[in-house]
């Protein structure tokens, strides 16, 4: 051991208590007091519902799928990141490298969600029509369709962020009201 460890070790009490935890360390917040996650998981749930009675209203019918399917208006991609980066940002500072690293992959999930994931999306409805018009007989004529509803257009991704976004608002004048 170096002379300065040595030291240290030997003016420090052995029975000193450590030091409180950090108001955002893990052991002092648990799950329910969590707002950039809270945040993120009611701007999803509130998406999701959304979109489920969205398709009951228009189709008169229970699809239990669009609960957890991706797809469709409004995204809740770009609602549950938008929420995690603005509650971070409330929380944390909007000049802080936690924020923006929030705000770059916020960045990157809604671009994704409108480029890479929509037209995958395309391509499988392309690939569906051509399988639907083969003969019978043909080997791929009884394959599983394919997930078509993949991705989101501009104006779902724009509606999903601005959802998340709302709801780390609510969250944080709830907070501020409560304080």
């Amino acid at each position: 051991m170096n002379e300065g460890m040595t030291m240290m070790m030997q003016s420090s009490p052995a029975t000193s208590a450590p030091p409180p935890p950090l108001p955002s360390s893990p052991s002092s917040s648990s799950f329910f007091t969590n707002y950039p996650l809270l945040s993120a998981l009611v701007a999803f749930s509130i998406a999701q519902t959304i979109k489920f009675l969205t398709a009951w209203y228009k189709e008169r019918q229970w699809d239990f799928k669009l609960l957890v399917g991706s797809g469709g208006m409004p995204s809740s991609h770009s609602a549950t990141i938008t929420a995690l980066a603005a509650a971070i940002g409330f929380q944390e500072g909007f000049g802080g490298p936690l924020f923006a690293t929030a705000l770059i992959l916020a960045t990157v999930v809604m671009y994704d969600a409108t480029g890479v994931r929509l037209q995958a999306g395309r391509q499988a409805e392309v690939l569906n029509q051509i399988v639907y018009e083969l003969p019978a007989e043909h080997p791929l004529a009884e394959s599983r369709p394919l997930r078509e509803l993949l991705g989101h257009t501009p104006p779902q991704v724009v509606v999903g962020g601005l959802l998340g976004i709302s709801t780390s608002v609510v969250g944080h004048l709830i907070i501020l009201a409560c304080s």
